[in-house]
């Protein structure tokens, strides 16, 4: 199929239209348009959420995969750590295990210990910046109804 025949003209009526008529009709008042605006705004929203949403889920089930991955390939690597220390040192394998079992444990204390969260509140200085934008308003408000 050729590209021109791909292009289908226009019909005559909307071919007759002056280009100077809006497509939209404009809004008759200012909440119409400030209304137009956050629903077109909001709509927007809804599809770059949707947009993120996916995103999010690939990453999610990659992530999720990965883990497993690595914790299988360890859980293998440390079985085989097992047993080549165990042969080297000639103790029983159990014996081994039991120590990489305690070694293992004990990490997982000290990095418990170390991801506990911090007494230090969560964004300080978006709050700080929420904080001047109220009493600003509060000030806006009282000279508001001084001048009234």
């Amino acid at each position: 199929m050729s590209s021109s025949s791909d292009i289908v003209p226009a019909p005559p009526e909307e071919a007759a239209q002056p280009e100077s008529q809006p497509q939209d009709p404009l809004p008759a008042n200012w909440r119409e348009a400030l209304m137009s605006l956050v629903a077109t705004r909001l709509t927007l929203i809804e599809l770059e959420a949707k947009d993120a949403a996916k995103q999010t889920a690939r990453r999610g089930s990659s992530l999720a995969a990965a883990v497993g991955c690595i914790v299988f390939a360890w859980a293998l690597l440390l079985a085989g750590g097992v047993s080549i220390i165990a042969k080297s040192a000639d103790l029983p394998w159990d014996q081994v295990a039991i120590g990489a079992a305690v070694l293992h444990l004990l990490g997982g204390i000290i990095l418990a210990r170390l991801a506990r969260p911090s007494a230090a509140t969560a964004f300080p200085i978006t709050r700080a910046e929420f904080q001047k934008d109220r009493e600003w308003i509060e000030n806006f408000q009282k000279t508001k109804k001084s001048n009234d």
